[in-house]
């Protein structure tokens, strides 16, 4: 296979709507793949070069920096290629409309396949120390030089991090099962490979390589994460016990930063909710971690909670993001210490225990770990009526928690990596009076400030995550509930994600003044949610239009510690207005 397949390809999924169809063009280009290039192929249309949890440098050109590639490997100024930027919006359009007048790029192109593509971008990527922005310049030009036009334009595209296909990870997983299996049926068995290694490109060489039989039987590995299961929500105790089966054991929410500890002997290494490599910023969890943690070799998950260094009392979310952002660990180790609080094990002494019942888990767990004032497992009780659930809902809620999760405990109760399961369900307190809980949005768009906000934003448009789609379709517009140092802090943040045009994988009816890759993902609460004739989210789902959240504010929680495709979903935002409403839509 050559490169230039793949940007065909690109091109072609690039100018069609539909999901479906950009899927069957996507397969249909991977049937032609081989094992050798198949990983290649996945990952940049991913539009990463390695999978977070490496901890490997991404390209991450800026536009500034492609203006000067694109304009040294076309031969022409940077005032020339500034201002076809400016009328076409996109660097990689640019790219391939001035490369196709340049002499250049037919006397000196060769032919090039994914794996040369990939190669040269790693190269890049890794250039560090003094000179490495020239030289990346300089490497970039080269192979730019060395593409035919269409290919330069999705190269570069790729370099910065967006393809601009509307192909997420989902939608190359059904792409993968149609194209290996010949149809759809297979992607839920090819999500799970994926799920349990957070690594797609490698789970596409073992489905090409050895056969649909070996995925399935893809286990967990120390130093590989698992994407984390996630917890759907409920509003009362009575419901709850209802879909979990009639008992759940209900553990306190606690207000921390989930993570998933890897040991091997001495070796321990933390991962987020994002997949990101943590382990430097926690030092202190590292060493509990190795101390009371009885298996030599094992997977757990667990809550981080930024604790008073006098009195141990729990802190807020916020003070132990302070810590995440801070470079001198060892000072803001003592001014923030942390508690580790316990309560799931997925891997132990080589054996795969998600299939296990969630009680096995539970027992499992308590063996592996020794207490300690600092670490300990989840506050937690077996519950079989709703009188008992609010109970332990309301002694949490007066012991600083955020609320409670109850999980199933019956023969099913297993642990679905990647999943947003009604295996475990969420009980929170409410802000105030209004919505029952806070949602997680992606900040896709905003609209510019006026009066004492001018330079700022004055507000921004949010959507929630569509599984189905894969995209991120709109729910409200956010003008309240932001102090002065959160609008400024605001603008910083998202300055870096500004594009010139709508993301492909964000849908809206509206047009905001800027636009932004969906990657920030912030907590917002409102008074209720209600069915929108303006915002999309849930559109076609409910015959009344899509819905919206009515008089949404800001919590000034910022949900660092997950990624877009963790914020609050379209099915869950379905979920709470049927609540609100019993009779349903």
């Amino acid at each position: 296979m050559y490169y230039s397949d793949l940007a065909t390809t690109y091109s072609a999924v690039e100018q069609t709507s539909g999901t479906l169809d950009k899927i069957e063009k996507f397969s249909e280009l991977l049937t032609r793949a081989s094992a050798d290039d198949i990983e290649s192929v996945i990952a940049l249309t991913m539009g990463k070069i390695h999978p977070d949890w490496k901890d490997e440098p991404e390209v991450g050109i800026a536009e500034k920096v492609a203006v000067q590639i694109v304009a040294a490997a076309a031969g022409v100024p940077e005032s020339e290629v500034t201002d076809s930027l400016r009328d076409v919006g996109d660097i990689g359009e640019v790219a391939e409309q001035l490369l196709s007048k340049s002499a250049q790029a037919t006397l000196f192109s060769e032919d090039l396949s994914p794996n040369d593509v990939y190669e040269a971008l790693d190269e890049v990527a890794h250039l560090t120390g003094p000179g490495s922005a020239r030289e990346k310049i300089s490497k970039m030009v080269g192979l730019l030089s060395d593409s035919e036009p269409l290919e330069a334009k999705y190269i570069l595209r790729t370099a910065m991090g967006d393809l601009r296909l509307g192909l997420g990870d989902m939608t190359i997983i059904d792409s993968l099962s149609v194209a290996f299996t010949g149809d759809r049926e297979a992607r839920s068995s090819i999500e799970r490979a994926y799920n349990v290694s957070s690594d797609l490109p490698w789970v596409a060489r073992v489905l090409l390589s050895n056969g649909f039989e070996e995925v399935t039987s893809v286990h967990p590995q120390v130093g590989r994460p698992i994407r984390m299961m996630a917890a759907k929500k409920l509003a009362t105790s009575e419901e709850i016990l209802e879909k979990v089966g009639g008992q759940a054991l209900v553990e306190y929410k606690y207000d921390g930063e989930r993570v998933q500890a890897h040991k091997d002997g001495d070796k321990v290494v933390l991962f987020s909710r994002r997949q990101e490599r943590i382990t430097s910023q926690y030092p202190d969890v590292v060493e509990m971690v190795t101390k009371h943690l009885k298996p030599e070799v094992c997977i757990v998950e667990a809550e981080i909670v930024a604790i008073d260094p006098d009195s141990l009392e729990m802190r807020p979310f916020q003070e132990l993001m302070r810590r995440r952002r801070k470079t001198d660990i060892s000072e803001m180790r003592d001014t923030v210490p942390v508690a580790l609080y316990l309560f799931d094990i997925l891997y132990v002494e080589g054996e795969d225990v998600m299939d296990r019942p969630m009680l096995e888990r539970r027992t499992l767990l308590e063996e592996a770990v020794s207490d300690a004032d600092r670490v300990r497992l989840t506050s937690a009780e077996l519950v079989n009526k709703s009188e008992r659930l609010d109970e332990v809902f309301k002694d949490a809620v007066a012991t600083g928690h955020e609320g409670v999760i109850a999980k199933a405990v019956h023969d099913d109760s297993v642990y679905q990596a990647g999943s947003r399961s009604w295996l475990w369900i969420k009980l929170k307190a409410s802000y105030k009076e209004g919505m029952a809980d806070s949602v997680d949005l992606v900040v896709v768009g905003a609209f510019h400030g006026r009066g004492k906000r001018t330079g700022l934003y004055g507000a921004i448009l949010a959507a929630v995550y569509d599984e189905t789609t894969d995209s991120y379709p709109t729910v409200c517009k956010i003008g309240t509930g932001f102090t002065d140092e959160m609008l400024v802090e605001m603008k910083q943040r998202l300055d870096d994600l500004g594009r010139a045009e709508r993301h492909p994988r964000v849908e809206s009816d509206l047009d905001a003044d800027v636009w932004f890759d969906p990657e920030l993902v912030i907590e917002v609460i409102g008074d209720e949610i209600t069915v929108s004739p303006t915002h999309v989210a849930g559109k076609g789902i409910l015959h009344e239009g899509g819905l919206a959240i009515r008089f949404p504010r800001f919590t000034g929680r910022w949900r660092d510690d997950k990624s877009p495709n963790q914020a609050t979903t379209v099915e869950d935002l379905v979920e709470m207005y049927k609540n609100q409403r019993p009779e349903g839509p």
